[in-house]
């Protein structure tokens, strides 16, 4: 069985050790194991509940893409995309927030920590607090949920979004699904040994606390800033306890378990803290020197970063457009067309036929979607250049052209004379996606335009 797993990084800051060693580099090696579906994305939306500083996001976005790209993010490998640049995230959101208890929302760690701010301050509870703080939960649910991600890669301290994730999915589930699970429910996943970097501080390695390590640094700012590195006071020569030492943390985070180890046994031997800092600074550079150069690069060439999240949202809408139409028609947002007025004779015909609808994107390309005759949406196409290219793909289908269905995975595609013109939604298991094989067989059997 696949397994999805979708992680991101909100854009308020330039990334740092801690950011590449709690999320970014764990998120890259796990997208290279085999039966790994893997959905990386900018988490921009977010970034606008804690920042209101335009130029600041749009510099993270960009460091932040380019981070991931030159740690070794493959794109055509994994969906990497801008959360901005998915339309259904906000309105999934929206869907999961008319379902999302205020009590479950009451509970969630960011809006406790600042009611309990306010109230020690002698404040009102919710002083400062606004919609965005307050539901982020909702918004962070929409984001897996939307993938139907198995598998959540956070820090401990968002192990709670991920849980309220599971309960408003699990809440939809119950009043919509009418048997059918919409939503996968998600695990989060936590490497213990990098869940909490520390700082220079000893402190979580935090910007708002001002003791990052910025993860491409030049060389001599990194050497700079692991010489400020807090340290106790024992002399060279004097044992060190490495379980207490925020260095050794940050080093065994970055090491093999044989240099770990090493370092382990120097430290108990009496290593001083300055070689331990100069071993610390030797072992960055060595596995970060390359992929420093990549980042300016990338840098450097922002239109080709661009083009890159454009490609990786075009791909996740391939899932996310067909499942929000289902989550719609389960809701009963639904299509007035589904609606049988005509005469019982009539609407017996129409009862028993499929049809092709055309529409046009918001970027001016066309495509087509296959209905079956309750709404349910069979096949969504490809883009097309124009109305007529689109409209003679649909035609060919239904004058029985030479047309072949393709699994990929839990979902499938539609060839028409040796092209992929369309495909089906990804579905929750291979029986759902056979019994939607055989659904679609049927329906291009001659069908109505």
């Amino acid at each position: 069985m696949t397994t999805r797993i979708l992680t991101g990084i909100t854009t308020t800051g330039t990334p740092h050790l801690g950011n590449f060693a709690g999320a970014i580099g764990p998120a890259i090696r796990a997208s290279q194991q085999p039966g790994v579906d893997s959905f990386y994305f900018l988490a921009d939306y977010h970034a606008l509940i804690k920042c209101d500083d335009p130029q600041r996001i749009q510099r993270s976005r960009l460091e932040i893409a380019a981070t991931w790209l030159a740690g070794g993010l493959d794109p055509d490998k994994v969906t990497f995309y801008r959360q901005s640049d998915i339309p259904e995230i906000p309105e999934l959101t929206w869907l999961l927030t008319c379902v999302a208890g205020k009590g479950l929302l009451n509970r969630a760690h960011a809006y406790k920590a600042s009611v309990d701010k306010n109230l020690e301050n002698g404040e009102d509870p919710d002083a400062g607090v606004s919609m965005g703080l307050f539901s982020y939960p909702v918004l962070m649910a929409a984001d897996i949920l939307m993938f139907n991600a198995h598998r959540v890669p956070v820090g401990r301290d968002q192990v709670q979004h991920v849980e309220m994730a599971r309960d408003i999915g699990q809440r939809f589930n119950h009043l919509f699904g009418q048997g059918k699970e919409f939503f996968t429910l998600p695990e989060a996943v936590i490497e213990e040994s990098v869940a909490t970097l520390p700082g220079l501080d000893g402190r979580k390695m935090s910007k708002s606390y001002d003791n990052t390590i910025p993860l491409f640094a030049s060389a001599k700012d990194m050497k700079d800033a692991i010489s400020r590195i807090v340290t106790d006071s024992r002399a060279p020569g004097e044992a060190k306890d490495p379980d207490t030492s925020h260095l050794f943390t940050l080093f065994q985070a970055f090491a093999t378990p044989a240099q770990a180890q090493t370092l382990r046994d120097d430290l108990l031997q009496g290593l001083g803290w300055g070689e331990a800092k100069q071993r610390l600074f030797q072992l960055l550079d060595g596995q970060l020197a390359a992929p420093r150069e990549r980042y300016h690069e990338l840098l450097a060439r922002p239109a080709d970063l661009e083009d890159i999240l454009l490609a990786g949202a075009a791909k996740a809408r391939r899932t996310a457009t067909p499942f929000l139409e289902q989550l719609r028609e389960a809701v009963g947002l639904r299509s007035f067309r589904n609606i049988v007025q005509a005469a019982p004779e009539v609407a017996k015909k129409a009862a028993k036929s499929a049809r092709f609808v055309s529409f046009r994107e918001q970027d001016g390309s066309f495509r087509f979607r296959l209905l079956a005759a309750d709404g349910e949406q069979l096949l969504l196409s490809r883009t097309f250049a124009d109305g007529k290219s689109a409209g003679a793909v649909s035609k060919r289908l239904q004058q029985g052209g030479e047309a072949d269905v393709r699994v990929e995975g839990l979902g499938f595609s539609l060839w028409l004379e040796g092209e992929a013109v369309a495909e089906g939604p990804t579905f929750a298991d291979a029986q759902a996606r056979d019994a939607a094989i055989a659904r679609l067989r049927a329906a291009l059997q001659p069908v109505e335009a």
